[in-house]
């Protein structure tokens, strides 16, 4: 009799021997940026996938204990460069709550205007780049106009429509103009019916179910344990979501829902993201109603602790004011002695700011816990058992950002 156990071996071990090694990536155009994927094939079906990252490296950590709170703003920007107003907003929530300083409730308003802006623009990205991977140009082209509308509104906002620098810690940097409300509530009231056409192309479209259904699911289990946030951990069924977990700038005050998905697969984390583009909807349209009158940057205790950049005016008609800016801007002024860890929903999941200071003018530690990395982690078991037709798909429902990953 033979010993089929022996043969398993053997068919294994011939299996492995005609597997064959092939790059996807980092120049392959659905691979999102600079990433490389080491794929081991057998066939068409992927045995094997090893994530290779670090090709736009720039050290944003290190640049951060290199210069003050203040002048690392605008680095912040090239993080999710998708979504710059969201991580200018979550690394001034981190440096405010070391320096112990509280933002304005209007200002407060203004900064979720920035978030849920960017959430939508980077999921219209996403979800534009996604379709298109997998063969549906029209939807491209379409989440692509409501960008254009969104980054008008960015530019009405700070004057500059991709690197943005628009938070200062303590507020922002100015109020809105007066003619950017009515376009935002146009906004607010053209966007759900841009939303409807995107599912009425894509949510029942036989291709669009296919390549997404069933396809690259992740458990619950392995989002948990592989450190997943945002839509890819409540794709999985996970309710999270920092901003009802742990609420900031007032989230607590308005209503909206977390999306889950059930099955976690491509199509689940496709519908989470439109569902989440619905919700910031809903929320812009409540700040609309419910935005306070008052500053936008607070000021108060400003001749003693000097962190806060002072009023225009009145460095151009001040020497006080004028030698304030000027200290804040070249040399800044010392950090108290802590360390703190704040994190903000950013589109792409849960983005943190570590910061420890012994008292200088610049941070000792900088960390930045980004979630396109952590989100990445999961490809290694993830792809394995696809088909290479299938990496597309997969790579386009995680929606990573390489400047994010990399830092």
């Amino acid at each position: 009799m033979t010993d089929t156990r022996t043969m398993d071996v053997e068919v294994a071990e011939d299996r492995h021997a005609e597997a064959m090694m092939i790059n996807m990536g980092p120049q392959h155009p659905s691979t999102h940026g600079v990433l490389r994927l080491v794929l081991e094939l057998d066939g068409e079906e992927i045995v094997k996938c090893m994530p290779d990252v670090g090709f736009l490296h720039r050290a944003k950590e290190k640049v951060g204990e290199t210069f003050s709170l203040h002048k690392f703003i605008p680095y912040t920007d090239r993080l999710d460069y998708l979504a710059p107003l969201s991580n200018n907003v979550a690394f001034a929530l981190a440096a405010e709550k070391l320096m112990d300083i509280e933002c304005p409730p209007r200002a407060q308003a203004i900064r979720i205007i920035c978030h849920e802006l960017s959430r939508i623009s980077a999921h219209l990205l996403g979800l534009g780049a996604y379709a298109m991977d997998l063969g549906a140009m029209t939807i491209f082209l379409w989440t692509f106009r409501e960008r254009e509308t969104i980054y008008s509104l960015i530019e009405r906002i700070c004057g500059a429509r991709f690197t943005t620098s628009f938070t200062r810690i303590g507020g922002v940097e100015n109020d809105l103009p007066d003619d950017f409300w009515p376009k935002l509530a146009a906004f607010v009231k053209e966007m759900p019916g841009r939303v409807d056409e995107y599912e009425a192309m894509l949510s029942r479209n036989k291709i669009w179910v296919k390549r997404t259904q069933g396809v690259g699911v992740i458990t619950k289990e392995q989002a948990l344990q592989f450190g997943l946030t945002g839509p890819n951990l409540r794709g999985s069924g996970v309710e999270y979501d920092v901003r009802k977990a742990h609420p900031y700038l007032g989230y607590e005050n308005y209503e909206f829902d977390v999306p889950i998905g059930t099955e976690g697969d491509c199509y689940d984390r496709y519908l989470c993201r439109i569902m989440e583009m619905r919700e910031s909807v809903k929320i812009l349209d409540q700040v609309l109603q419910t935005i306070p009158d008052g500053p936008v940057i607070n000021r108060e205790g400003d001749d003693e602790l000097k962190s806060v950049l002072p009023e225009k005016e009145k460095v151009l008609t001040n020497m006080e004011a004028l030698i304030h800016q000027f200290m804040v801007g070249t040399t800044d002024v010392n950090m108290p002695e802590g360390e703190v860890y704040f994190s903000a929903e950013n589109p792409k999941g849960e983005l943190g700011f570590y910061i420890r200071s012994d008292g200088g003018l610049t941070p000792t530690r900088l960390r930045i816990r980004g979630p396109s990395f952590a989100n990445l982690q999961v490809l290694t078991e993830l792809v394995p058992g696809h088909m290479i037709a299938d990496v597309m798909a997969i790579l386009g429902s995680i929606d990573f950002v390489m400047g994010e990953c990399d830092r």
